[in-house]
């Protein structure tokens, strides 16, 4: 068992405060992810002890597991899902590698028009009807959660996107999967 010593956790409330409210710490937290990078197991041995999983991803990111057993989890996970795969097709579509433009791209709000008018039917299902609304409800809230970052233009996707991105290639795994199976 890792000995914690909560004297070199200086950053600890700040950094309970940010994890516990959902958000990821990511490089772009400079102070915040420092501290966690240099004192992982102590971080890691400590939420534990308070039942959270601890994850660090080696893109450059750490964030508190959780399995978005709440209905506005789930609804937020599913809104940034499925505006992340719409995104990955919209860049795909336009001839660029859709992953290095998810983070590369600003998203404006004319392409969160665009991407709302093409995608009606499937921003429908999450109470999305416009541009603004994806805005005020999606990336707003990737903001506050770290996985995305305002910027001057629009949002600029962060590290933490990558969640979604493995989500929805585990899906595709296992429809590709299931579909090769025999009946």
């Amino acid at each position: 068992m890792t000995h914690i010593d909560l004297s070199q956790l200086s950053l600890l409330k700040a950094i309970n405060k940010k994890l516990v409210s959902g958000y990821h710490i990511s490089e772009q937290d400079r102070e915040l992810w420092q501290q966690l990078d240099q004192q992982i197991e102590q971080y890691a041995a400590l939420f534990a002890a308070l039942g959270y999983e601890l994850v660090q991803d080696a893109r450059g990111f750490v964030y508190l597991y959780a399995d978005d057993a709440t209905p506005s989890m789930g609804k937020t996970s599913r809104s940034f899902a499925l505006t992340i795969y719409i995104l990955i097709e919209h860049f795909a579509n336009q001839g660029n590698d859709p992953i290095n433009a998810l983070f590369d791209q600003d998203i404006d709000l004319s392409l969160m028009q665009s991407l709302v008018q093409h995608n009606k039917h499937l921003f429908d299902q999450l109470e999305i009807f416009s541009g603004s609304d994806l805005r005020k409800d999606v990336f707003m809230r990737m903001v506050r959660l770290g996985v995305a970052k305002a910027t001057e233009q629009g949002f600029l996707l962060q590290a933490p996107a990558y969640r979604y991105i493995d989500a929805l290639l585990e899906i595709n795994d296992f429809q590709e999967m299931t579909a090769e199976e025999p009946a």
